[in-house]
Formats: C-alpha cells, sequence, structure tokens
C-alpha cells in the first residue's frame, strides 16, 4: 500500500546546510592591521574593523556606517582624526566611478590617495609634495606634472577624481 507521503515529489531538503559565501574585503587607514580580509556574506563593517585588529587612537570613526554589510572587493578607509575624507566606505565599482564621489587632489591624505588605481605610497607622497610647493591643484589635468604619472596613468583616473 501506498501512501500519500510516499508518492509526494521531493522538495528541498530542510536541514540542507548551505555552505558560507566568502568575500574578499579591503579595509585602509587608521586601523591595527590594515590589508584586505576574508569575510562572510552578511558580515558588516564592524565585523572587518575587528578582523583589522580595530581602530587606532588616531581613527575618526564618524565618517563610517558600522552597520553596512560588507560587499565583495569592498573598500573601508578609516580616516585619522582631522582627516578629510570624500567617502570612508566605497564598493566596488570595476573602475567606474561612483557618481559624484571622487578623491579631491587638494585634501586627500596619502592613505586616500592610495586608493585610486596605479597610485602607490611614492606617488602619492609626490602628490603631496606637489600641493605643498606648488600651492592646490587647479585642474586635475595638473596631475600629469608630477613625475611617473602620465597620460594612461591619468586616464585610469580622470574620472576618480577633483580638484575642490
Amino acid at each position: 500500500m501506498v501512501t500519500e507521503e510516499e508518492t509526494q515529489p521531493m522538495g528541498k531538503i530542510e536541514n540542507e546546510e548551505k555552505l558560507p559565501i566568502i568575500l574578499m574585503a579591503d579595509i585602509k587607514g587608521a586601523v591595527a592591521n590594515p590589508g584586505v580580509y576574508q569575510v562572510q556574506e552578511g558580515d558588516r563593517v564592524v565585523d572587518l574593523i575587528q578582523l583589522a585588529g580595530g581602530l587606532t587612537k588616531e581613527a575618526d570613526p564618524a565618517t563610517l556606517n558600522f552597520a553596512m554589510h560588507v560587499h565583495d572587493e569592498m573598500v573601508v578607509y578609516v580616516p585619522r582624526m582631522g582627516e578629510q575624507v570624500v567617502e570612508a566606505v566605497t564598493q566596488s565599482t570595476g573602475g567606474q566611478p561612483q557618481g559624484k564621489d571622487t578623491v579631491n587632489l587638494n585634501t586627500a591624505g596619502k592613505d586616500v590617495l592610495e586608493t585610486l588605481p596605479g597610485i602607490g605610497p611614492s606617488k602619492a607622497e609626490a602628490i603631496i609634495k606637489y600641493r605643498e610647493t606648488n600651492g592646490p591643484f587647479k585642474k586635475i589635468e595638473d596631475l600629469k606634472e608630477i613625475s611617473g604619472i602620465g597620460e594612461k596613468t591619468f586616464e585610469k583616473l580622470k574620472d576618480l577624481i577633483s580638484v575642490k
């Protein structure tokens, strides 16, 4: 004898364990151990900060949204006190600009400048030295005046930077 229960089509197994989805996020700035960390889907910025050893004494958490969900390829920048930052938490856009949020060449600190493609520690220092020596950038094209920043690098940066 076949019961109704035995003839039901099999659906999803209710006790099926889901494997966690692993995301990679980059945290920079005023944290104990900046770097790229693995987080799980559903983790928040506060979890990423804890993985990075917490905030340093110099950190200015006022611009951070600790409750924001972490996304794959997200960059979280924790500014230092007194540092002006366009956006402390950014999400990867595949190199495309995010609306009007750009890095202001005239106010960005070294760590913020290093978040730009093709800008490492030495170029970030050169940008800061240029503006200290020559005054504020008048137009973004002035960036090409800096040794090591040519047309190729500028093309990658032009939609991500501003002068205000």
